[in-house]
């Protein structure tokens, strides 16, 4: 089997995603022959520029369901957070200071609120449920009168569960408060729209769905709510002032080119990673019957699994899986070498929280490349068991 994949066999599509080919080809392009500043509009090097950007829009517009005008840019998810909770905290703090979220959010999301607190702004989190599913209920319990925004996770980064976000959409609605959601993961994997999902903001990144790094967008409702926003950044006013800086032309460009792929092989690639990730936990399953899938068995992201292995005594697995780029928690976590919060949030132990590895199929993952990362991850196993 291995003489038919080539190695290391690349399963971290959640840390990052290859540059599709278009994007590639797209952003070379724009570098080339499109080097105008966009906000230079006294000449055709600007408007060429500027028309880039603004088909970039429609194309992340089109996407999630929003009005182009409803799309600003940034220099990735993190800082599309960060605008959203501190920017839009910071707006609405003379209608109340208490802002609801859940123990899941990845640290983008978590640090902010943080800071917001340091400033005054009470913090209520919902925790998730041992699939990490966080119930609606539970989020309509911690809404106060003085709730301006609240802000859930859409796909578990490290576990791959889906939220509610339509039902909690609607409480927020019927309450007076604006949902934000960190979409970061969930953008082009699966089908969004963001009126039908009753969302103000929603993060997006471009590296995430086979765009380039160092570019995202926020999605900013301007009706049903129109949300309000204050700019963290000062300066030429772009971005409707929200987001002042000179336009990054090539990567915006190569989002809106990535987020079109997206859109048109979303029917088809869902249920193909879904079937991927199906088989490399068949074949798992069938050798280690006590794995255990950490988050919802059904509502998850597709090509995402994250499978604990009792008894390994809390030996990571990574060190005997050299030939497979997988990780053990979020690229973040895993890089502090620190038990993933998530996990133990769960109710898993600090062993388990270890010994459990993230996989994340994507685009070119193939049969064969499942295939052989099942067997190595049971030989692995199976050397780092007690006898």
């Amino acid at each position: 089997m291995s003489s038919r994949v080539r190695t290391p066999v690349y399963l971290d599509h959640h840390a990052t995603t290859p540059l599709d080919p278009s994007v590639l080809d797209l952003m070379y392009r724009v570098q080339r022959d499109h080097f105008g500043n966009p906000s230079s509009s006294g000449h055709a090097f600007g408007w060429a520029a500027a028309a880039l950007v603004e088909t970039a829009r429609r194309q992340v517009a089109g996407l999630i369901g929003a009005e182009p005008g409803e799309i600003i840019f940034t220099s990735g998810a993190t800082e599309a957070n960060n605008l959203a909770l501190l920017g839009g905290a910071r707006a609405y703090r003379g209608q109340g200071r208490h802002l609801v979220s859940t123990s899941l959010e990845h640290e983008a999301v978590a640090r902010p609120l943080v800071a917001l607190q340091a400033e005054g702004w009470e913090v209520t989190l919902v925790p998730g449920d041992d699939q990490g599913l966080v119930s609606p209920e539970a989020v309509a319990r911690a809404l106060r009168p003085d709730t301006v925004l609240v802000s859930v996770i859409a796909a578990q980064n490290e576990i791959g569960t889906l939220q509610p976000l339509a039902d909690i959409g609607e409480l927020c609605r019927q309450h007076g408060a604006v949902l934000h959601t960190d979409a970061a993961q969930a953008v082009g994997k699966i089908p969004l729209n963001v009126r039908e999902l009753g969302v103000g903001m929603m993060s997006l990144s471009a590296h995430k769905m086979y765009g380039p790094k160092g570019v995202g967008a926020l999605y900013v409702s301007r009706r049903d709510p129109r949300v309000q926003l204050e700019p963290m950044l000062h300066g030429g006013g772009q971005e409707r002032g929200w987001r002042s800086g000179t336009l990054n032309v090539p990567g915006i460009a190569g989002l809106g080119q990535a987020a079109l792929v997206a859109g048109e092989l979303l029917p088809s690639e869902g249920p193909h990673l879904r079937a991927l990730a199906a088989r490399l936990l068949a074949a798992v399953q069938k050798e280690i019957p006590e794995v255990i899938l950490n988050g919802h068995p059904g509502h998850r992201l597709p090509g995402s699994l994250n499978l604990g292995f009792p008894g390994l005594g809390g030996r990571s697995l990574l060190s005997k899986l050299t030939t497979l780029a997988v990780s053990s928690g979020s690229a973040c976590s895993s890089a502090e070498g620190k038990p993933s919060a998530i996990l133990l949030g769960l109710g898993r132990d600090e062993n388990l929280a270890v010994s459990s590895l993230r996989i994340s199929l994507g685009r070119s993952t193939t049969e064969a490349e499942v295939d052989y990362a099942a067997a190595t991850i049971v030989a692995a196993v199976r050397l780092l068991s007690p006898q």
